[in-house]
């Protein structure tokens, strides 16, 4: 955790703690990127607002560095009803945000959600890989599609390998982008509801103000590119949801 709100980390780390969670906390935004650079963490919780560097260029550093950390998960903490900060923050490469303030039992749940997308990935490249265990109901289901091989034109998705490719190109895809792809390729041709895909790829229903999943959405629609034919391949259905354009 990187926040100068030394009494919230306090109180947030020993709740996590108490879940089984092995917590960090530095204070200012130079230590926070010394220690997220060093690649020793599983996610990063980084707050905008920071002395000395503050959390958007921290959160530049961290994904235009060769460490390690450039992939690691991050969550941004923003103020409430600053969405040019949340909007800001996932454009520049965070996963998720939570708005200040905010309980504990709601930042375990986005940690949470978050973890189990590194778990998918480590799976994924184990060298030996472990038989692949029973889903419960409560596994949302784009992890458990995103572990399937979809393919659908010239997209293709292995779920196994967590590998997606564009006309045999590889796409280089955050978490979130690759289980929003996978949710919507094994549905081409048929409307996803927004409430739907906030539900499977974020683990939890849509709010009026989140707009994590909007700019998830503009970011992967710009790594797929526009077919020749100039046709969009996610498709918004206006007020209910999206689309993946079947050729």
């Amino acid at each position: 955790m990187v926040d100068d709100d030394e009494e919230l980390v306090e109180l947030v780390t020993e709740y996590l703690r108490r879940e089984g969670f092995d917590t960090e906390a530095v204070h200012d935004g130079e230590a926070g990127l010394t220690r997220a650079l060093s690649g020793e963490h599983s996610l990063i919780v980084l707050d905008v607002m920071l002395p000395g560097i503050g959390g958007f260029e921290v959160l530049r550093r961290i994904r235009a560095s060769a460490s390690p950390a450039a992939r690691v998960p991050i969550l941004m903490l923003t103020a409430r009803g600053e969405e040019i900060d949340r909007v800001m923050g996932l454009e520049w490469g965070a996963d998720d945000y939570l708005a200040k303030p905010h309980s504990p039992q709601e930042l375990l749940a986005r940690v949470r959600a978050m973890l189990r997308r590194v778990r998918l990935d480590r799976e994924a490249h184990q060298p030996v890989p472990e038989p692949e265990p029973a889903h419960s109901a409560s596994t949302p289901q784009s992890q458990r599609l995103a572990t399937q091989h979809l393919h659908v034109g010239d997209v293709e998705l292995d779920g196994a390998a967590r590998m997606a490719r564009i006309g045999g190109e590889p796409l280089d895809l955050t978490a979130v982008e690759f289980e929003l792809l996978a949710l919507l390729l094994s549905h081409a041709g048929e409307v996803v509801t927004r409430e739907a895909v906030s539900r499977e790829v974020f683990d939890r229903p849509l709010t009026h103000f989140d707009r994590a999943l909007d700019v998830h959405i503009s970011n992967l629609r710009r790594k797929l590119g526009t077919p020749a034919d100039s046709s969009e391949r996610i498709k918004t259905v206006r007020g209910i949801g999206y689309v993946f354009a079947r050729v």
